[in-house]
């Protein structure tokens, strides 16, 4: 059939849903433990601090996003939570749950986070602060590893993970067409609902949030593009030398850096390989 009927599809059949919050976050873990025993592919650091998985408060659970990510506490006493709302279940599909935990989780945004908290010598602002354009871009590039992984191997978790990368390009149209374009609130959920499978309690959520946060839409991209133009930059330059581990770690074990910084740096330990 149509595309649009795909779409429909996807958000109309039961099939892709669970029944119960309970169901949702059991299948959450059960990603966790998948993609936490095979970290050590592309990785030889992680943080001491664990994650779990939780599902978002009630009293704030209609007006928040569909996952989200807390930090750990820096003593230890609480563990980093990976928030999944369950509000609305038809919000949540099964076939984003690989892709959502590699983005929110491990390796996205709990790897960088607590890592940075992590990190000795680190000045407090620089340990809690951070921009949006790396924490972001991170945890796109993240996503982009899900293959490397082993992950992505059912046809529809494959379709989440192409689905999210649908949701970054209708951002860049949003975030421009309302900042930039004079585009209406209204304008932006017709332009979500046509173009994807998404529920509409998602859809107003976000076209919400880039109404209020200009440019922080943009940003994902901008960080992902750098990243990943790091890494093939270093591949190329060190050719058999180059350790996608070893690149991680750089990438990752000063804390968020501002794009311009990254890029010096990653260059300046591509220098230091060859």
């Amino acid at each position: 059939g149509e595309l649009s009927e795909f779409f429909d599809h996807l958000r109309d059949s039961d099939e892709f849903y669970y029944d119960t919050p309970e169901e949702l976050i059991a299948a959450y873990e059960n990603v966790k433990k998948k993609i936490d025993a095979r970290l050590p592919l592309l990785f030889n650091i992680a943080p001491k601090a664990p994650y779990v998985v939780k599902a978002v408060e009630a009293y704030r659970a209609q007006s928040a996003a569909g996952a989200s990510y807390a930090s750990p506490a820096p003593d230890g006493s609480r563990p980093g939570i990976f928030y999944i709302n369950a509000y609305n279940l038809k919000a949540q599909p099964k076939f984003l749950l690989e892709t959502l935990s590699i983005h929110e989780a491990a390796p996205g945004h709990h790897f960088q986070i607590a890592l940075q908290q992590e990190i000795e010598g680190l000045p407090d602002f620089r340990k809690f602060g951070g921009y949006t354009v790396f924490a972001e871009g991170w945890a796109l590039y993240a996503e982009s590893l899900g293959k490397e992984l082993g992950l992505f191997t059912d046809p529809y978790m494959w379709y989440g993970r192409l689905s999210d990368e649908q949701l970054r390009a209708m951002r860049l149209v949003l975030d421009t067409g309302f900042h930039a374009k004079g585009w209406t609130r209204q304008q932006g959920i017709d332009y979500m609902l046509a173009n994807s499978s998404m529920a509409k309690s998602d859809v107003i959520a976000e076209v919400e949030r880039y109404i209020a946060w200009p440019g922080q839409a943009l940003s994902y991209k901008l960080g992902q593009f750098k990243i990943q133009e790091l890494r093939d930059f270093s591949k190329k330059e060190l050719g058999d030398k180059f350790d996608i581990k070893a690149f991680h770690t750089q990438i990752l074990i000063d804390g968020a850096l501002p794009m311009p910084i990254l890029e010096e740096k990653i260059k300046r330990w591509v220098k230091s390989q060859s």
